[in-house]
């Protein structure tokens, strides 16, 4: 595994969103790591009860805001070598292909996400 240093350029998993930054600092066990582009859009729902809809609270999740920091687990940040995307476009992006994703199956699940989804899409595109 390739070792990663401050101001390397990163993929880093991120609760459940994928995003490319810098890291900024090296907190021990974490890396602070601004981010730069959105990779996965981060998931909707509730995460201990992956595809259930039926009593649990139907979290809506926005992505990490371009130049906000996270502490980021190291063995969730892995080097990155191509170019670092544009922000805004990288975010439109990753939303176009999770709701393309979700419009697959036909699932009250589904449904739910893709309405989080479509009012996060007001909230960032307005």
């Amino acid at each position: 595994m390739d070792e990663v240093k401050i101001d390397d350029t990163v993929k880093a998993f991120y609760k459940t969103g994928t995003y490319i930054g810098k890291v900024k600092e090296d907190r021990g066990s974490k890396f602070l790591v601004e981010v730069l582009g959105v990779h996965t859009h981060p998931a909707q729902g509730d995460l201990h009860n992956p595809g259930q809809t039926e009593d649990v609270f139907f979290h809506q999740r926005k992505a990490l805001a371009h130049h906000e920091k996270a502490n980021v687990d190291k063995q969730a940040v892995h080097p990155y070598d191509d170019e670092i995307p544009d922000y805004m476009k990288s975010l439109e992006d990753s939303v176009q292909k999770y709701k393309e994703k979700l419009e697959r199956r036909d699932t009250e699940f589904n449904q739910k996400a893709l309405t989080r989804l479509q009012d996060l899409e007001k909230q960032y595109f307005k």
